[in-house]
């Protein structure tokens, strides 16, 4: 659960950006510090001393920096100024393979035997990227990759970087895009990367020389609202656009093909095998389809209505959850306050656990995610955003909402849209809608 400390470190996050605009080197070193110094001066504190301190805190930073209301233009105009939002390519990545190798064995040593509140205590602050001046509507780790995350924003621009390098750095800005991005997807080796924008265009970017290697746009060019790759075949890329059409792209011939289901397509997953495609609208509708993968047709299966005007704003697919929880299962986030977990069966979605979360206007994506190892170790979780600045870790085998929240991170001041672990789970990065990328690391065993 939260603690008092971590509503201090969010005022501290929310006021960041008025210090030194100038220097966002500093305004990170700073940030870090000061969540160091909350957390070891922080824990297992008087929570009536602390409440008052928070008070003092946000009183104090109000008359030095005046409301936080004017955040968001301040914070813009500091990334304007900033060397990091107009520096496009950056030094070679630099990978710690041996070092990170040891770290995820120590993962899995000791999270085989904690408790699942141990398992999920992530408090500290490994870093914080501010490159983006609008919203960053989703972030993603790389396959099997603990230190490469791409972040795609309201900014027309994607950004990938690697938060293994010390310092974390920011490899490059891509830029093609001339409307809000809106969907990102690695492939299965990570040499490329997919992105899809309200401006119509799909773009495929090659990941090593950071160059967009192909553009497709319709003729008349319809909104995008979401991509993924197919899992097992990377020349096949599925988009979601604004016409409720899911259409299928063969990079290699450039062909077409597609299909409606109506309202907007917002979210997409594929199964492992890349057999089943969910696909999600803005109407509360998740359709499943049959893949041919030797022409990429799109065969309709089932439709289910999960609300009235919902929007379906995120769809993971897990084959298993733990070893209480072998059937595969459909994570869906929906705009009627709820993230929901799904058995899928052969006649469709068995609605399994619903959880309380804000998230009320379909106009911001939350996006949830399954937690990577979770089949290690007893007891399963998931992590999903939230509008009230908040990323909530749920056990979704309680049945008691209020026990199911077994962490809450604070560091945010604005609705948390995206969140993404890196494959081993020893980060976490969220996303919000003031373009703040928090990257997360788990409590250390005796802190």
């Amino acid at each position: 659960m939260s603690v008092v400390w971590q509503q201090v470190f969010a005022v501290d996050a929310r006021y960041n950006a008025h210090r030194a605009k100038n220097h966002p080197n500093f305004r990170t070193l700073y940030i870090r510090r000061r969540n160091q110094l909350l957390r070891e001066f922080g824990t297992n504190k008087d929570s009536v001393e602390w409440k008052q301190y928070l008070k003092i805190r946000i009183h104090l930073l109000q008359l030095k920096y005046g409301s936080s209301c004017d955040q968001i233009s301040l914070r813009r105009q500091s990334s304007r100024t900033s060397p990091e939002s107009t520096v496009t390519h950056y030094s070679e990545w630099d990978s710690h393979a041996k070092e990170t190798d040891m770290k995820a064995e120590t993962t899995r040593q000791v999270t085989a035997n904690n408790t699942i509140s141990e398992n999920y205590a992530f408090v500290g602050v490994h870093h914080i990227f501010d490159q983006h001046q609008s919203a960053v509507t989703m972030v993603k780790f790389a396959n099997n990759d603990r230190a490469r995350l791409c972040c795609i924003s309201n900014d027309c621009t994607v950004s990938i970087c690697n938060v293994l390098a010390k310092p974390p750095k920011l490899e490059c800005i891509l830029r093609g895009h001339h409307g809000p991005v809106t969907g990102c997807d690695w492939s299965a080796t990570n040499d490329l990367l997919v992105t899809s924008s309200l401006d119509g265009k799909l773009c495929v970017w090659n990941t090593l020389t950071f160059q967009c290697i192909r553009i497709v746009k319709d003729v008349v060019p319809t909104e995008l609202l979401s991509c993924v790759f197919h899992p097992v075949n990377n020349n096949f890329v599925v988009a979601g656009n604004a016409k409720g059409q899911v259409e299928v792209l063969n990079i290699s011939t450039g062909m077409k093909q597609r299909s409606n289901i109506g309202g907007r397509i917002l979210s997409l997953a594929f199964d492992a095998n890349g057999v089943t495609l969910w696909a999600g609208n803005d109407q509360g509708c998740v359709t499943s389809f049959n893949f041919d993968i030797r022409c990429g047709k799109l065969n309709k299966s089932r439709k289910m209505f999960l609300g009235n005007n919902a929007a379906v704003t995120s769809i993971n697919w897990r084959a298993w959850i733990s070893r209480e929880a072998r059937n595969p299962s459909l994570l869906v986030n929906i705009s009627s306050n709820s993230v929901r977990l799904y058995r899928v069966t052969e006649k469709g979605l068995d609605l399994r656990r619903n959880f309380w979360i804000k998230h009320s206007s379909s106009n911001n994506p939350i996006r949830s995610t399954f937690c990577p190892i979770m089949s290690f170790r007893k007891g399963a979780c998931i992590v999903t955003g939230s509008e009230d600045s908040c990323v909530y870790f749920l056990d979704i085998q309680c049945d008691n909402q209020n026990k199911a929240v077994i962490n809450k991170l604070q560091g945010h001041s604005s609705p948390v849209l995206g969140v993404s672990f890196n494959y081993d789970e020893s980060l976490l990065s969220t996303s919000d809608q003031q373009g703040l990328v928090i990257i997360w690391t788990r409590k250390s065993k005796g802190t």
